[in-house]
């Protein structure tokens, strides 16, 4: 992968889902090239796709035609556990709902994607702890998702998704479970860690004003990725 390459691209991306004798494609012929350390918001109706193409560009799910490059890998040419290692070392994840481990702590939380990738526990928890006092949760390593407010959660898990340095992170709804005051902090949080760190950014939100606020924003409509009119 060159400077120049995009850290995450599709082309000729299509998904139909089947139920029965009935088939209902979701979208055809996507294309979509994200740039190292660009922002891209994905904006649309429910239904429209979004979440379903945000898991075929993180490898979760697999297209019914088309090609998803992670660093320039295509996906579809990699066995299921190399898949999974790219994804590890190359892509974050953030949810509208934190799936933070209710048993382990903050620390242990944002340090476990380190241990997977075979960091000792020492480099792993420094890495972690001062990842979580960069995003104001210094004083709560100790703390598990239980003890912590919304807001808290959502920045463990912008930690947790940022800690191996990866290539992008890919969001749904990242904000969508918490207050508007709340949802701008953590927005402007992944902003910031997106200037200082360099990792791309690609988010869906239902917020267009939040949209506006990346890089790049786009809507996915009637199975077309297009940019965001203009307000």
């Amino acid at each position: 992968m060159t400077e120049n390459s995009p850290v995450i691209s599709c082309t000729g991306l299509a998904k139909t889902y089947a139920e029965g004798d009935l088939n209902t494609p979701v979208f055809a012929g996507i294309n979509l090239s994200v740039a190292r350390g660009e922002t891209v918001a994905i904006v649309g109706a429910s239904g429209a796709g979004k979440s379903t193409l945000l898991h075929l560009l993180g490898g979760l799910d697999v297209p019914n035609a088309g090609e998803v490059f992670v660093t320039g890998e295509a996906m579809s040419q990699l066995s299921d556990a190399a898949r999974g290692r790219l994804r590890n070392r190359a892509l974050g994840f953030v949810y509208q709902f934190h799936h933070l481990l209710a048993e382990f702590t903050a620390l242990e939380n944002v340090a476990m994607p380190l241990l997977i990738a075979g960091v000792s526990v020492v480099e792993a928890e420094r890495q972690a702890s001062a990842l979580l006092d960069r995003v104001g949760l210094g004083a709560r390593l100790r703390h598990k998702p239980g003890e912590l407010s919304g807001g808290e959660r959502q920045r463990c898990a912008v930690a947790r998704a940022l800690v191996t340095r990866p290539a992008c992170v890919l969001g749904d709804e990242p904000t969508g479970n918490l207050d508007e005051k709340t949802a701008a902090q953590v927005y402007a949080l992944m902003l910031e860690l997106n200037r200082e760190v360099g990792t791309s950014f690609v988010l869906v939100t239902h917020d267009r004003g939040l949209a506006r606020k990346m890089d790049r924003a786009l809507e996915l409509s009637g199975g077309v990725l297009k940019e965001l009119a203009a307000a």
